[in-house]
């Protein structure tokens, strides 16, 4: 019996829908156990999203200086390669692993269970996960994180909510970074939180400028709430 195209084309988006599937609850077991040794240890978890090249790393830095003193924070970084990011951040004086996907969009719970165990969690009040820089893959994997933070860059252009609507709605903070930037670009602030709230009205919006320290303590007093609420509970 013969097999037209267009069925083949069906089977095979089942057979993919159906490995996502399975693939996300994987990733879903892994994240609850995750969570799990978080409230155990009561180490606040944030994910930080955004895509490539918009400040995460720069911002790691400029947090890790400001509250260095007042917390133990450490930062779990995902790239496709090298260990770049996570040296600029140790030169902070926190500790920072580095997590290479060798080439994956996107970091899932497995690789973030793996590392764990080179933090001693119960010395750490906030544990940071840079991911990979995407605004597709990272949206659909739960890492186990208290909190999913992404940063808007002006340098991207205002119109990304609405473009990539999953991670805007998974996400608890929106970070408009490089705000020092604003003046010399065609963006809006205003649209693009209005596309933001419309995604998820629930949404929480800061603008910041890490290399200016602009919105950088409003930011890290976020943190510390969020890190004195993690311990209370």
């Amino acid at each position: 019996m013969s097999v037209d195209k267009s069925t083949k084309a069906a089977r095979g988006t089942v057979q993919c829908e159906n490995t996502n599937i399975n693939l996300l609850k994987a990733n879903d077991y892994v994240a609850d156990i995750i969570k799990s040794e978080m409230k155990k240890n009561k180490t606040l978890l944030i994910n930080v999203t955004s895509s490539a090249g918009s400040g995460k790393t720069t911002l790691m830095q400029k947090t890790a200086e400001k509250l260095k003193d007042k917390i133990t924070m450490a930062v779990m970084v995902g790239d496709l390669e090298t260990e770049r990011d996570a040296e600029r951040i140790r030169e902070t004086g926190i500790q920072a692993l580095q997590i290479v996907t060798g080439g994956i969009c996107h970091l899932e719970a497995q690789m973030v269970h793996q590392v764990l165990p080179e933090y001693q969690l119960e010395n750490i009040d906030l544990l940071f996960i840079e991911n990979v820089g995407n605004l597709v893959c990272p949206a659909s994997f739960d890492l186990g994180e208290d909190y999913r933070v992404t940063l808007m860059a002006t340098t991207e252009g205002d119109d990304k909510p609405k473009k990539y609507p999953r991670m805007f709605l998974t996400s608890d903070l929106m970070l408009v970074s490089k705000s020092d930037l604003l003046p010399y670009l065609p963006f809006s602030v205003d649209a693009v939180i209005k596309d933001a709230k419309e995604v998820n009205h629930q949404i929480e919006v800061m603008q910041i400028s890490a290399l200016k320290d602009e919105g950088i303590d409003a930011w890290c007093d976020w943190l510390l709430e969020k890190v004195k609420q993690k311990q209370n509970n």
